[in-house]
């Protein structure tokens, strides 16, 4: 009966469009803070981006197309999902193969580019960003408002604006750095929906290991 029910259900809700690969209007270029990431989540997971031989400060999340309002997601592409090898290599910047291959399943199908050229770009989408170096330098554990983290990455970018980068918190901690980039990865304004800015005084932000 209850399977019945929920059969049911489901036939009476709208069907839901299936967001198109390579429809989709700008980029978000995510950096997460390593130290942060491994405080809340990698630690318990044993994940190899947090052992102590390595030194990963800003990490590639993603490379996110955008609406102007909302996300494509979990495309149908005809593209085939990228090799061991290809996410293997990504693990310099995105900390794991794992982060990569999940970034192409979410993410990449919506570009309308294959896994290699979909990571090519997030690569040079990265590169193209300097990271501010005053970060990496840090020898303890400091408190701060997020409004510092956004101002040195402006600082260290010269052509970057406070409207087309947002820096998230999560559970007192200094999250991420978003950046929007158009389609030829200049910076553009964020949108609305994008513009999360974390407004905590005291966030917690770890040094590299």
């Amino acid at each position: 009966m209850r399977r019945l029910l929920s059969a049911l259900l489901c036939a009476a809700l709208p069907a839901q469009a299936q967001d198109t690969a390579g429809e989709f209007d700008y980029y978000v270029l995510s950096l997460s803070w390593s130290p942060s990431w491994c405080a809340l989540e990698g630690d318990a997971r044993q994940s190899p981006q947090c052992d102590p031989s390595e030194d990963f400060g800003w990490i590639l999340h993603g490379l996110w197309p955008q609406y102007e309002e909302g996300w494509p997601a979990n495309c149908r592409t005809a593209f085939r999902a990228p090799s061991r090898r290809q996410t293997g290599e990504m693990a310099d910047i995105m900390g794991t193969s794992g982060l990569a291959w999940h970034q192409w399943n979410k993410h990449g199908t919506c570009s309308g580019l294959d896994s290699a050229a979909y990571y090519a770009l997030s690569r040079l989408a990265y590169e193209n960003i300097t990271r501010p170096p005053v970060l990496r330098r840090l020898s303890r554990t400091v408190t701060l408002p997020a409004s510092v983290i956004e101002e040195a990455f402006i600082e260290a970018n010269p052509d970057l604006e406070p409207d087309q980068i947002t820096v998230t918190c999560r559970q007192g901690y200094i999250q991420e750095a978003r950046i929007c980039l158009t389609r030829d990865l200049e910076f553009r304004d964020c949108n609305p929906d994008v513009r999360r800015d974390c407004t905590m005084s005291n966030a917690q932000f770890d040094p590299i290991r």
